[in-house]
Formats: structure tokens, sequence, C-alpha cells
């Protein structure tokens, strides 16, 4: 836990005991339905909460923001961004039910009023976002094919409306078909640890 502190120090006491809790949460969870790797839940703060707030680095939500997180497993990016961000609405959304179970009981145990969840495929999510974030579900073209749709029009943030996509890894060939219109961040810039050397967020505008 120290290590969200180290990078997000203005955090509020709210803050500071849901993100506290997050660990018994997933450890107990994990136990029953596994959603992180059982070796790597030791690793929670740094590998899974700290990286989904990489994307935290790169924009500030506005309060009212809508945001989806798209195959959200047990809940990252989600669950981290709406803590860190009250003010705005997250909707976790994956196609494998247990996983959103996980995901929606752990919001529920720390109480997060601002989020929602739905078991369902991508393709079926209908309703409209300010920006989808997502962690590495699939190839960047074949991830914005499916939520165009899921893009509203009218902006209000810093960033035109678009997409957030925690990246790994060597991205040129997979950016290439959306060069224009992307933008990559390098999380060594904001995060120290080893792990992040080659961790990136990627911004794709969408309706911009």
């Amino acid at each position: 836990m120290e290590i969200i502190l180290k990078y997000f120090p203005e955090l509020s006491e709210t803050q500071k005991a849901q993100f506290a809790a997050l660990y018994d949460l997933y450890a107990d969870w994990n136990s029953k339905i596994n959603v992180i790797s059982r070796k790597d839940i030791t690793n929670l703060y740094e590998h899974h909460v700290l990286h989904s707030l990489g994307i935290a680095k790169v924009i500030r939500f506005k309060d009212g923001t809508e945001v989806m997180d798209l195959g959200t497993g047990g809940g990252f990016p989600g669950i981290p961004l709406a803590i860190l961000f009250p003010e705005t609405q997250f909707h976790l959304v994956d196609s494998i039910g247990k996983k959103v179970k996980v995901a929606t009981e752990i919001a529920q145990s720390i109480g997060l009023k601002n989020v929602t969840t739905r078991h369902c495929r991508a393709e079926e999510e209908k309703r409209q976002f300010d920006f989808v974030v997502s962690r590495a579900v699939m190839p960047l073209p074949d991830l914005l094919k499916i939520v165009r749709k899921n893009i509203k029009k009218e902006q209000r943030n810093a960033f035109p409306n678009g997409l957030f996509c925690l990246k790994g890894g060597e991205l040129g060939h997979e950016i290439m078909p959306v060069k224009h219109k992307a933008a990559v961040y390098d999380l060594k810039d904001y995060f120290k640890e080893e792990y992040f050397a080659t961790k990136k967020v990627v911004y794709v505008t969408i309706n911009g």
C-alpha cells in the first residue's frame, strides 16, 4: 500500500482506507475465483493497482466524466481509478461472469458509489461514454473497432474523447494504423519500479 501513497500522496482518509482494503479482498476472492495469477497476488499493489493508476498520471478526469472499463477482469483498471476519481462514473464490463462478480463484490465492499458492472461481450454494450479504458485485452485496431460506437461526441475533458489503454512492450506495429491519432506515454517516466520499464499508456482520440 505504501507504493500507492508514494505516487499519490494527496489521498483522502476514505481513499486510503479503500486502497488498503483491496489486498485482503482480492486475496480472499482470488482463492475462490482466479482473477489474478496466484503467484502475483503479493504484487497486487505494484502490478495491478499502481499499474491501473498509470492512466491517472496522463489524464485527470473531470467531475461528471463517464468511463467504461472494457475487459475489466477482476476490476482493473476500473476499481483503482474509481477510488482515485470518486466524482467520475465507471462502468466495468467483462464477458466472463465470475470475474464481473468479483469486481462487483469488491466495489460494494469498499463502498464505491461510482461503479456499475455488466456481464456482456463488448459488442453488446451500446451505452456511450467520454472514455474507454482497458488493460491489454486485445490488439489496438480490434479494440478501436469495437469501442468506436461507445464514445460520446460532446467533450468535457482536456483530452478529446477516446481510448486509454495499458500496454507493454514494443507497440510500433500495433499503433501504425492509428498513429496520427495516438500518443504513447512511458510509465517509467512516472513510476521508478523495474516492473514499469516497458509499460505504457496508449491514448487514441476517437471523436476529437
